[in-house]
């Protein structure tokens, strides 16, 4: 079995060196990432390949097999993120809220890593080195844990990444990885509190649940999306058939893919029959209430809803269809069944647009676009360890400041508290 001790040990002391490493090294090691990347195609491909035809032989869902894969295409994106990490600001050391208080301290902030991060991820191999890259540019070191379905993967990809760390003349003990599929190794991380400062976990609701219940550390839960669009009375109908296409259709196997459709009664009747046409085209399934299934009911894609179906994160071709009789019985389903991912609006009555705004407690919420942009890539971070549903430290795709914490700095003049 993986000695954990020794590897919350030596990730710890590789943090301790991070924390003080200059920007430039830094994206000296992530452009080496990169490059070796770019080299190494054939033999992740083939390590992948592996990774996908057991998970056919095991039956794997075909999301999870479709997060599971890599293509050329995807590791060029992947690169591609990498090296956009390189250009953005490094968060390490950034000072703000300076002031000098009336007896004269002067007092500021100062933004430093968080640590050591424990990632515990399932299906998705372009995670590891989306937290490789930001995790060393924001300072951190991280002992990775993915699933045992991606094994074959993750190994290419870790000697990538600790191909590139050496190159730059970092510790390859920066970016660590439990090679070892044994489940009692999650629960040994869960407390390895002397070393590992903060859990995230990536993958289903029973992992989350897990890790809450069982971590002596801190943990950031989040990337579960049952996503809503609602669309109102005064939405541009062309338009809402293409944000719905594109929300659902994309990437259904994502987080803030599409999972229900809520439409106003007054133009439920034309939108609901171009919605199932649209879509239906691209292989999507529907599970409709008994309104919207009066509306489009009859052919063999649309069903009529079960009582847990608004409660799914499909991550599939399947959307829920749902008539609610305007913005205030859309906003009370969105609370009822949300789990506070990505929830969009598509209107042009202003009021309408800030009143959903403002009432929809979401970690991302939209007016009039596509809830796929919730993502640290698109919305100019780079890339996301995870994207959090919590309201504590983090909120939304975590990045670069999201993985810092801050420090207090008070310097004085001799001063002594009377």
């Amino acid at each position: 079995m993986v000695d954990l001790n020794s590897l919350g040990k030596r990730a710890k002391a590789a943090s301790q060196a991070l924390a003080v490493t200059v920007t430039e090294c830094k994206n000296e090691a992530l452009c080496a990432i990169a490059d070796a990347l770019d080299a190494a195609h054939e033999p992740i491909l083939e390590a992948n390949r592996a990774d996908v035809a057991a998970a056919h032989v095991k039956g794997l869902t075909t999301a999870l097999i479709d997060r599971l894969t890599l293509t050329p295409t995807r590791l060029e994106g992947i690169a591609a993120d990498v090296r956009h990490v390189v250009g953005l600001p490094d968060p390490v050391g950034v000072e703000f809220e300076a002031e000098t208080l009336p007896n004269g301290l002067r007092v500021r902030k100062r933004r430093t890593p968080i640590g050591v991060l424990g990632v515990i991820y399932e299906a998705r191999p372009n995670v590891t080195i989306d937290i490789a890259a930001l995790a060393l540019k924001s300072g951190n070191a991280a002992i990775l844990r993915g699933g045992s379905e991606t094994l074959r993967s993750n190994r290419a990809l870790i000697e990538v990444i600790q191909r590139g760390l050496s190159e730059a003349g970092l510790s390859a003990d920066s970016i660590l990885y439990i090679d070892d599929t044994d489940r009692a190794l999650v629960l040994a991380l869960l407390r390895l509190h002397d070393y590992v400062d903060m859990i995230i976990p990536r993958g289903g609701a029973g992992l989350h649940q897990f890790c809450r219940e069982n971590a002596t550390i801190p943990v950031i839960t989040g990337g579960i999306g049952i996503c809503h669009i609602y669309v109102d009375e005064s939405a541009d109908p062309d338009a809402a058939v293409e944000i719905v296409h594109n929300a659902k259709t994309q990437r259904p196997s994502v987080c803030n893919a599409l999972d229900t459709l809520l439409v106003h009664p007054g133009v439920a009747s034309e939108l609901l029959p171009r919605v199932v046409e649209r879509l239906e085209a691209d292989g999507v399934t529907f599970r409709a209430d008994p309104r919207a299934l009066a509306l489009v009911g009859g052919t063999l894609t649309v069903a009529a809803a079960g009582p847990d179906d608004f409660d799914q994160e499909w991550l599939s071709l399947v959307l829920g269809l749902k008539v609610v009789d305007g913005l205030d019985a859309a906003i009370e389903h969105i609370r009822t069944h949300s789990t506070g991912h990505s929830d969009a609006i598509l209107t042009k009555n202003d009021a309408h647009a800030k009143r959903f705004v403002d009432e929809v407690d979401s970690a991302a919420v939209y007016v009039n676009a596509s809830t796929r942009f919730t993502d640290g890539s698109q919305l100019g971070l780079g890339a996301e360890v995870a994207v959090s549903t919590q309201k504590l430290h983090a909120r939304g795709p975590m990045a670069l400041k999201e993985l810092t914490t801050y420090k207090w700095i008070i310097e004085g003049d001799g001063h002594v508290r009377e």
